[in-house]
């Protein structure tokens, strides 16, 4: 490695990262086939891809696949990491993570929970589950998509059967987080949803158009004037039939949505697949990595170069844009030309900023002080720093990369304790390396001088996150990383495993192997949550009840006095009934076959947690009623026949008795 001065850190100086990752890849194919003696040894040979072991590596493959065996080769040495690492948590003064009955948690965990299509609520330290927020895909307990409310809501977002949770993001006043909102994305969709921090409920879900998946999406600091959502897949523009063999053809789009309408505002046109977004916190520029600068559809096509670009996108240039009328619109949606050689990134001030780094980064994450963004290389053991005042002064964008330590192998995502530290998670190397940002900026490219030491985890982790880093106020304490693989941690439970979430106090800075980062506990968690955000619980403020002003005028607060039944017509007819503990409003009610029967519910308790639910199981209806909470279903009284209604949720000692019957009677 040819040695480089700190003045002189330039991306292009930087050797080849691909083969100084296969220098380090064989030394660990080496240790695990010492430490497997007697296995059958993993080639790397792929013969119908017809790809040599580099071209392998290049494409990305290597990630997963030794990425596996390197967790293989910890296990049978009860956890140790073949490139070194320690296992052990260390000493120190800890804060006791055990949380006693009857207390609550420092701070709210926000997990995206991947293909289940919700997000997932912890409570920190503890890592206790408090409850889930159905999102994407329709939900029994929360009744989510059994109402008329959010079935409609699911329906107008493209009434697809699953989503894919993905980047949770927490909405923001001044750079801190204000408890209001939490936007977050479908990867296997083009939607983002926003759940509303009073109710813990979804509130709004956008199918965007013009793209196929959005795979990163953030809020833009510091005052949320944007949701800004990546898609990932490169499609024709419009997707309606044409140029189907034309990969030219074919686009990646950054959107910008509107928290409060959420509606799409614009899309910028970039080269390239975009990959996950952040943004600085000044309001001006947003930090995407992206990979495939080939623009090919096979895995050969992608992997040709040895670079890729970051797109830096300036938004208030792009906001000036649109105002000036320069866009096509497509789908209603206005979309202006960033890519390379487009006339509008050719004058001072470009409105998407190219920034090379080494091949397929993954992740850009803006420290707290909105100063730089790291771009974690995958398959360059690197990490590439992007001092974000140089995007808007330095004429080669090269050179707004301020250094480029050698962290580690397979360097996904990067945090920060808010002290000058960066923590970034290793795939390969399944650990976590602490390494000072300062230090790395003043050290030549690829010097590993930064770093203040590493941690095993277990195994191959992609997401890692520390309290409020996402924000301007990280707290430096507690560290969460989200582990692909368990292995051998916990219980079998069949062919597919648990993740594995690992907690790490971050809070000692100590001179040892570890830099002070100590691992406290293990939490299994179901397939497969993504990333995760966290907050002060002094930042959140959910209600205890409904308050009724939030629906007023749009469903009626249901009463005993009130509870009837309205022939609207000879077909259709209203059921309003209310619910408290052991009765419904309406023992029973009459309605005619084929009729269509819209039930309006209100849980009149006024106390919290005591939930209702009301069930009419051979109509597919279930509510589930908060206290002071009306919902409404709509459905076809298709058979004549008694029907049972019943409360899912236990709530008294009468809870079995409590019963209505919908009485169906034969049309004459």
């Amino acid at each position: 490695m040819t040695e480089h001065s700190s003045t002189d850190n330039t991306t292009d100086e930087l050797s080849d990262p691909v083969t100084e990752y296969e220098e380090q890849l064989n030394e660990v194919l080496a240790d695990t086939n010492e430490t497997a003696a007697g296995e059958s040894t993993v080639s790397l040979e792929l013969p119908s891809l017809g790809l040599s072991r580099r071209d392998f590596m290049k494409a990305g493959a290597a990630v997963g696949a030794i990425g596996s065996m390197a967790g293989c080769a910890g296990v049978m040495n009860n956890g140790g990491s073949s490139s070194g690492g320690t296992n052990q948590t260390g000493s120190g003064d800890v804060p006791d993570h055990f949380v006693p009955p009857g207390e609550h948690d420092e701070y709210y965990g926000f997990w995206s929970g991947g293909h289940s299509g919700d997000l997932r609520i912890y409570g920190l330290p503890s890592m206790r589950e408090l409850t889930r927020i159905p999102v994407f895909n329709p939900e029994q307990a929360k009744g989510y998509g059994f109402d008329d409310e959010t079935t409609q809501l699911l329906e107008d977002a493209g009434d697809f059967k699953w989503g894919d949770s993905h980047h949770p993001g927490l909405s923001e006043t001044d750079g801190k987080y204000d408890g209001r909102y939490l936007y977050v994305n479908d990867k296997a969709h083009g939607r983002v949803a926003r759940i509303n921090l009073k109710y813990f409920e979804t509130d709004a879900i956008t199918n965007i158009p013009n793209v196929q998946s959005v795979h990163g999406c953030c809020v833009q600091s510091p005052d949320t004037e944007y949701i800004l959502a990546n898609s990932e897949f490169r499609t024709p523009l419009p997707n309606d039939g044409r140029d189907l063999d034309n990969p030219d053809k074919y686009v990646s789009l950054l959107s910008a949505l509107d928290p409060e309408s959420m509606e799409v505002l614009w899309q910028v046109e970039v080269d390239g697949n975009l990959d996950i977004i952040d943004t600085d916190k000044d309001g001006k520029w947003a930090l995407s990595s992206a990979y495939n600068d080939e623009e090919g559809v096979e895995v050969e096509e992608m992997t040709k170069n040895d670079r890729d670009f970051v797109k830096a996108f300036n938004i208030p240039a792009i906001q000036a844009a649109v105002d000036a009328g320069n866009y096509r619109e497509v789908n209603g949606i206005p979309i202006v030309d960033g890519t390379k050689n487009s006339s509008l990134n050719q004058g001072d001030e470009p409105l998407v900023r190219y920034i090379p780094t080494p091949k397929s980064p993954h992740c850009v994450e803006v420290t707290p002080d909105g100063k730089y963004g790291m771009v974690a290389g995958k398959l360059s053991p690197t990490v590439s720093i992007i001092d974000i005042e140089k995007l808007s002064t330095e004429p080669d964008p090269a050179n707004v990369i301020v250094g480029q330590p050698k962290v580690g192998l397979g360097p996904l995502h990067t945090t920060y304790d808010g002290r000058g530290h960066a923590y970034t998670s290793l795939f390969i190397d399944s650990q976590v390396v602490k390494w000072d940002i300062e230090t790395a900026i003043n050290s030549p490219k690829a010097s590993e001088e930064a770093i203040l030491g590493k941690i095993d985890v277990h195994y191959n982790p992609g997401h890692i996150q520390a309290v409020q880093a996402m924000s301007t106020e990280p707290t430096g304490d507690w560290l969460v990383v989200l582990n692909k693989l368990s292995k051998d941690r916990f219980l079998p439970v069949g062919p597919i495993y648990p993740d594995n979430d690992q907690l790490i106090y971050i809070g000692n800075d100590k001179d040892d192997e570890t830099g002070g980062m100590e691992l406290v506990s293990d939490h299994p968690v179901y397939p497969e949550p993504h990333d995760a955000i966290f907050a002060s619980k002094e930042k959140i403020s959910p209600a205890t009840t409904w308050d009724k002003a939030d629906y007023e005028g749009e469903k009626e607060y249901v009463t005993e006095s009130n509870s009837r039944v309205e022939r609207i017509d000879d077909e259709t007819v209203e059921v309003y009934t209310s619910v408290k503990r052991s009765e419904y409003g309406l023992r029973d009610f009459r309605v005619k076959e084929g009729d269509t029967v819209k039930l309006t519910a209100t849980n009149i308790e006024g106390s919290q947690d005591i939930v209702h639910g009301l069930a009419i199981p051979e109509h597919n209806v279930h509510l589930a009623l908060a206290p002071q909470d009306t919902r409404q279903a709509t459905f076809t009284a298709d058979k004549p026949g008694v029907y049972w209604i019943y409360c899912t949720y236990f709530c008294s000692a009468l809870h079995l008795e409590m019963r209505s019957r919908m009485i169906v009677e034969p049309r004459s």
